[in-house]
């Protein structure tokens, strides 16, 4: 099933050619499972000598510099170099300049993983009305059937962000009757026969429609956009003075398509869904159907967004979230491939060599408006613990690119700072990956779960409530952050 995926429907477009995909996975696995092996049975010695120690001492008070001593003595803490700057090239805005949120979705579903790619454009007064942002006092409560007291509140919710994000020179959005563009400017006509515009010129990007009748205004923010949709027609636009009938927000700029914590792959079908998924992610052509209210809906990638710009131009904006791919973590055996000697392969190789391949699709431009316009790939690597780790990360990396005859440096790295080995070391786990690594992150449950089986022998753990404001997990998250700005992230 697997095979037939990929000599069928992978390869096919991509630029590779059977014969050498296998070969190419034939090598890296020759190369990399061994050290897979042995890093894999490093972890296990240094956990045992970390226990011995504990059971040594059991009763007595911890010695925090005789510990740290002995960590650094077997090797657990490495030294830490000089300082350094990280020369990662070739990163899409998303992640390099745009700060927004990110969401994490199942591959396995595609609907789900449409959900979020194109959730990067979302409905304010929706958000607002259905949740929990708007309180439900007052006769505000949700409902049913459209509530117009909770109605008023979205409203006035949307016009107090506009009035943050995007302010007049004067007055108020809440007073606005009419949006116009004149000569290049965003101009509004308040009530009572005022016209003003932005404070900021700047943050007008574009609009459609006519320029006395404008029916999307584009405003920018900090890197993110604001829609103002006009119709004088629509649901509620009809009962606004400017006929504003939603506001639209540039909200999750990227997101991780998961292989590994949220799905459960366990077998040659689960995989080869999994990758089909994400093939049609990359191809823009993954569709999904469900049932819903008892009709057929079909959910595809939303295209490009396009705007007249202020000075008569056209502007495109993305219409998707900056999709990575999270590859599973390097413990995990597959059956689905095994070597020459029967043996289950490491499935973080399958991942690398699988998932590469099907984003050449994108790399290739066999889909317009595809997902990376600097033309990288976003593997998220979980799981790794130290720098040794993280290196061999780095060289299967450049091995799966010569397989896949893809540029060097084109497979770019998240590392998942969700393990204590990489925590107390992630400077020199940065340092491994640093013309490849685009991001960092934290953790709190997979980094809670390392610290608990860490430690097992040192004695009980706090519970878990305790834990979420213990100093240690304080410091980790602020640890994370200082090491990463000072690594130049």
């Amino acid at each position: 099933m697997l095979y037939d995926f990929i000599v069928d429907e992978a390869i096919p477009a991509s630029g590779v050619s059977a014969e050498n995909f296998w070969t190419g996975l034939q090598c890296v696995i020759k190369d990399f499972a061994p050290r897979n092996k042995e890093l894999l049975a490093t972890r296990d010695a240094l956990q045992l000598r970390i226990d011995e120690w504990h059971r040594a001492r059991k009763g007595a008070a911890l010695d925090l510099e005789a510990y740290q001593s002995f960590l650094s003595e077997i090797g657990y803490l490495v030294p830490e170099g000089a300082d350094f700057d990280i020369t990662t090239e070739n990163v899409d805005p998303e992640i390099s300049v745009v700060a927004g949120p990110q969401l994490v979705v199942p591959l396995t579903n595609a609907r789900y993983a449409l959900n979020a790619a194109n959730a990067r454009w979302g409905s304010l007064y929706d958000a607002l009305y259905g949740t929990d942002a708007i309180p439900e006092d007052c006769g505000a409560e949700r409902g049913a059937e459209f509530n117009p007291v909770r109605g008023k509140r979205v409203i006035d919710y949307g016009r107090s962000l506009l009035d943050l994000a995007a302010p007049l020179s004067e007055g108020s959005h809440r007073d606005a009757v009419q949006y116009t563009v004149t000569e290049g400017a965003l101009a509004v006509s308040l009530a009572g026969g005022k016209i003003v515009r932005l404070k900021d010129d700047a943050q007008f990007m574009g609009y459609n429609g006519d320029r006395d009748a404008p029916v999307v205004i584009l405003l920018g923010n900090h890197g993110l956009h604001i829609e103002i949709v006009v119709d004088r027609n629509g649901p509620i636009g009809q009962d606004d003075p400017a006929g504003v009938d939603d506001v639209l927000l540039e909200s999750a700029v990227t997101t991780i398509m998961d292989c590994e914590d949220s799905v459960a792959a366990v077998d040659g079908a689960d995989k080869v869904l999994v990758y089909r998924n994400w093939l049609g992610l990359m191809k823009r052509d993954l569709v999904a159907r469900f049932e819903k209210g008892g009709q057929t809906v079909e959910r595809r990638l939303n295209p490009d967004r396009t705007y007249t710009a202020p000075d008569g131009s056209v502007l495109t904006l993305p219409g998707r979230s900056l999709m990575l791919v999270r590859n599973v973590s390097d413990i995990l055996q597959s059956g689905v491939v095994r070597d020459r000697e029967g043996r289950p392969v490491p499935e973080a190789i399958l991942d690398a060599m699988i998932t590469g391949l099907i984003a050449k699709h994108d790399l290739a431009g066999a889909a317009a408006a595809g997902n990376s316009r600097a033309g990288s790939v976003y593997i998220v690597k979980p799981k790794m613990h130290g720098p040794e780790e993280v290196a061999n990360a780095v060289a299967l990396f450049a091995a799966v690119e010569e397989a896949l005859d893809l540029p060097p440096l084109t497979l770019k790295m998240g590392i998942m700072d969700e393990e204590r080995w990489t925590t107390v070391n992630l400077k020199e786990c940065i340092r491994a990956a640093k013309d490849r690594i685009v991001f960092i992150n934290t953790g709190f449950l997979d980094r809670t779960g390392d610290e608990i089986h860490t430690s097992m022998e040192a004695g009980p753990m706090i519970r878990k409530g305790d834990m979420k404001v213990a100093s240690w997990i304080q410091a980790y998250e602020d640890w994370n952050v200082d090491i990463g700005l000072e690594c130049g992230l």
